[in-house]
Parts: structure tokens; sequence; C-alpha cells
């Protein structure tokens, strides 16, 4: 059970559930990214016949997948508001809960039997969970021995332009700042947080998406109706005021507008791999095993040093 509180779990669900009635209107960004990580389980050649979906509440992950990558058997682990289990909820067993396919995550905690599933993979979920080097080392142990690890997360500089605006607005018009900037994981961090969890092989990259909108007021709907809006804990309760709003609009019209009047908008998608261990698997060689110089393969000459 974690005791960091960076995102309020209880604004983060109830922002995905409104956002939820009408995602198919707003769902560019999962669909997307959702196809990419079913495109890099394709390049694997081998099944993973039951599949965890880490951290969605829709089905967009489920429907974009479809049968890629040998799927058979596909539960969801959505995260849930609660911040401690209720009496009744912590008396059930991780076998009856994965039995109605679909698990409830209570304080960040996934109630999955060890070595259970051949692919755990989320799409666009973990930017929002609040000790992800701990979700990472569950998921780890979730995993039967050559499983396989897969995640997208918006990271990076997303929406760059957007933040850059909204700060500036706040200073002319307020004189401050107030906390409204999630923390957002970069490449390396990410590759780091797979090792320390204990996975082998860990790759992680990431792709820049840039997407227009006719003003910023546009790109505020969407993320409110994809339920991306600021939920930090600590972030100031009262409504933005009507005059920061129009100021950050105009700045972003001014600062990010293309040829045709449109606004740009970046997003930049971290994505994650890695496998549970396994005797079969690639390992590094013995320091010093080399057969070959290196020398000899960019033919140039070896230099001692003195």
């Amino acid at each position: 059970m974690t005791d960091i509180y960076i995102f309020d779990r209880k604004s983060v669900n109830q922002h995905h559930k409104r956002a939820k009635a009408q995602i198919e209107k707003h769902d560019f960004l999962f669909r997307e990214i959702a196809d990419r990580l079913g495109d890099r389980l394709m390049d694997i050649a081998r099944d993973f016949p039951k599949a965890l979906d880490l951290g969605s509440n829709h089905h967009i992950l489920k429907e974009t997948l479809g049968s890629r990558g040998g799927i058979q058997d596909f539960t969801t682990a959505k995260f849930c508001p609660e911040e401690y289990p209720k009496l009744s909820e912590s008396k059930s067993s991780a076998k009856d809960t994965e039995s109605s396919k679909a698990i409830e995550i209570i304080a960040e905690i996934i109630p999955v039997a060890s070595r259970s599933y051949d692919l755990i993979i989320s799409n666009l979920c973990l930017h929002w969970v609040n000790d992800l080097p701990g979700i990472l080392l569950q998921a780890h142990q979730c995993l039967k021995a050559d499983g396989l690890f897969m995640a997208s997360m918006i990271g990076g500089e997303t929406l760059k332009e957007l933040r850059a605006c909204l700060m500036e607005a706040e200073m002319d018009i307020q004189g401050g700042v107030s906390p409204r900037v999630s923390p957002l994981i970069d490449v390396k961090d990410a590759g780091a947080l797979l090792q320390r969890a204990g996975f082998a092989l860990p790759v992680s990259d990431f792709d820049r998406l840039e997407v227009s909108y006719a003003n910023a007021f546009d790109l505020m709907k969407e993320l409110r109706g994809m339920g991306e809006t600021n939920a930090i804990h600590n972030r100031t309760k009262a409504f933005t005021r009507k005059e920061t709003l129009l100021r950050a609009a105009q700045l972003y019209q001014e600062k990010f507008s293309d040829s045709e009047g449109r606004i740009n908008a970046t997003f930049d998608i971290v994505y994650l791999a890695g496998w549970a261990p396994h005797t079969s698997q690639q390992k590094p060689l013995r320091p010093g095993s080399a057969v070959e110089r290196l020398s000899d393969f960019l033919n140039t000459e070896e230099t001692k040093l003195t």
C-alpha cells in the first residue's frame, strides 16, 4: 500500500468515469497507441494466451488488440478510487477476483497470484499511478517465467505548449502559478525503473505525435473528453478563472499556430517492455571473452592508455 500521493486517485477516477460515456468521440490517441502496441506485439514470434490489461477503464485496448499476440484469455485490471480496501473486499481471494475477468486494483495493490499471466499490457494508464516503481515490481511478480510486460505512457514534453501558455497566463492575470503540471517520465528513467523492478532485456523508447486543433479550447475539450485533466493531489481546488483561460488561449494562438491558424499540440508517448527472467533468454557475455577487437571492426589502430 503506497504512502506516495502525487495524484488524487478519486479525482482521476471521476475524470475517467465522466469521459467514459462519450469516449468514442475522443479516443483517437488511445486507439492509435493501442494499435502501435499491437504492432510491437506482432513483431514477437510467439503467443501470449493469457493476458492482463493493466489500468484501462474502457475496452479500447481489448478491441484494438483482438487476437494479436495469440491472446485467448483477456482480463482487465482497473484502478479504483478507494485508498484502502473494504473489509469484504480484503477477504476475497485472487482466484475469485480473476474468475470475473475484471480485477479491481485498490490502493495500487494488484490482487493477482504470482506467475499468473503470459502478458501484462497497459495503454496510457500508468502516468496516473502514484507508486510507479511498486506497480512495475508487482507486474513483474505477476508474470510467468519468460512472460512479457508492455506499456505505453504519456511522458516527455507532452503538451509543452499548453503548459507554457497556462503558466504565463496565470502569472499575468493572477500573479502566481498553481500546481497543474503532472510529473512526466522520460525514456531514461523508464528504462531504469524496468531494471529496478527486475525485468530482463528492458527496453524503453518514445514516439512524438503532433496534433492540430482549431484553438486551445478545442484542445482542452479533447483532454476533458479523454479524462486527462488535472488531478494533482496538491492542486488548487478552485476553478481556473475565465480571464486566465482566455489569456492562455490568446498566447497559444500567438506562439503555436500554423499557417492556417490552427494550434499544434505535442504528445510524447513513452513505451516500456521487459521480460520475466528465464534461462532461455539472451545474457551478456563475460567481460574479456570477446574473440575480436573493436579496432579491427572499425579498421583503425588501437592505442594503449598510459
